[in-house]
């Protein structure tokens, strides 16, 4: 059965850092991806990034150039750097693997984790 264990949330200022990780099991690396995304409050769930077992992206584009999402080879945990933080990052934020092809499908994919809060104050 697949588990999807979230860690790594927590409070910062606006331009401060957190690191997300997601550590999985009962799956495969091989064909499989994981990544991440969030949902605010009153608003519907939407990618961060994903990213494949070869390494290919997709990513939100409010967050290329200050998020960065890493997966170590051969290992099922997807770690989230995220840097320069904004306000309208905050929410919460879920783990999520699906299949390699699904990398650009939509929100509703896959397995998840519970969920793990983000907060950025100004």
């Amino acid at each position: 059965q697949v588990q999807l264990v979230e860690s790594g949330g927590g409070s910062v200022e606006t331009g401060g850092s957190l690191r997300l990780s997601c550590k999985g099991s009962g799956f495969t690396f091989g064909g499989n991806a994981m990544g991440w995304f969030r949902r605010a409050p009153g608003k519907q769930r939407e990618l961060v990034a994903l990213i494949s077992s070869i390494g290919s992206t997709n990513r939100r584009p409010s967050v290329v150039d200050r998020f960065h999402i890493s997966r170590p080879g051969t290992e099922n945990t997807v770690y989230l750097q995220m840097n320069q933080l904004r306000p309208e990052d905050a929410g919460t934020y879920y783990c999520n693997v699906r299949k390699d092809w699904e990398l650009t499908a939509g929100a509703d994919v896959g397995s998840w984790g519970q969920g793990i809060q983000v907060a950025v104050s100004s």
